[in-house]
C-alpha cells in the first residue's frame, strides 16, 4: 500500500509530518516514533487498504474539477478510515485536519486529502487513547495513596 501511496507523493515522511504539524504537546520525537509504527500498522491491514485503494482508483477514474461542495463521497471515505481506526472521537479529528489541511493534505486531490486526512486522524486518535498511556498506577491504586 506504501509503494502505491507513495507513487502519488505521499510518503510515510509526509504523512507524520503533517501529522505532528497540528500536535500540541512534548516529546514530539517520541510521538512521531510511535505514530510511525502505529501508521505502519494499519496500511498493512486490509479494510484500510481496500478504503485507501478506493481513494486512488476514484482520483484515476472520477473526474471532478475542484472540490465541489456536493461531493461528500470523499468526505465518507475520510470519516470511514478515521473512526476504523479510532472510533467516533477520531470522527472530530477528522474535521480538524479537514478544516485545517496542513502539509500534504492542501496539495492533494479532493479523495486523496480525505483519506490520507482520515487516516493521520484515525492514527493519531488512536495513538492518544488512555489504554495506549504507559501509566505507572492503577487508577484504584491512585484513590487508595490519596486516602493514606
Amino acid at each position: 500500500m506504501l509503494e502505491e501511496l507513495e507513487s502519488k507523493g505521499i510518503t510515510l515522511e509526509k504523512m507524520l509530518d503533517t501529522a505532528i504539524e497540528l500536535y500540541i504537546g512534548e516529546d514530539t520525537g517520541k510521538i512521531r516514533e510511535k505514530l510511525k509504527s502505529l501508521m505502519l500498522h494499519y496500511l498493512n491491514d486490509i479494510n484500510i487498504q481496500a478504503l485507501l485503494t478506493a481513494a486512488l482508483l476514484l482520483e484515476e477514474n472520477f473526474k471532478v474539477e475542484g472540490d465541489p461542495v456536493n461531493l461528500i463521497a470523499d468526505e465518507l471515505i475520510g470519516i470511514n478510515i478515521a473512526e476504523y481506526i479510532g472510533g467516533k472521537m477520531a470522527l472530530f479529528n477528522f474535521f480538524y485536519y479537514d478544516t485545517k489541511k496542513p502539509g500534504i493534505l492542501k496539495e492533494l486531490p479532493p479523495f486523496l486529502d480525505d483519506a490520507i486526512g482520515g487516516f493521520i486522524a484515525g492514527c493519531m486518535t488512536k495513538l492518544f487513547e488512555p489504554t495506549n498511556f504507559n501509566l505507572t498506577e492503577t487508577p484504584s491504586e491512585e484513590r487508595e495513596t490519596e486516602k493514606s
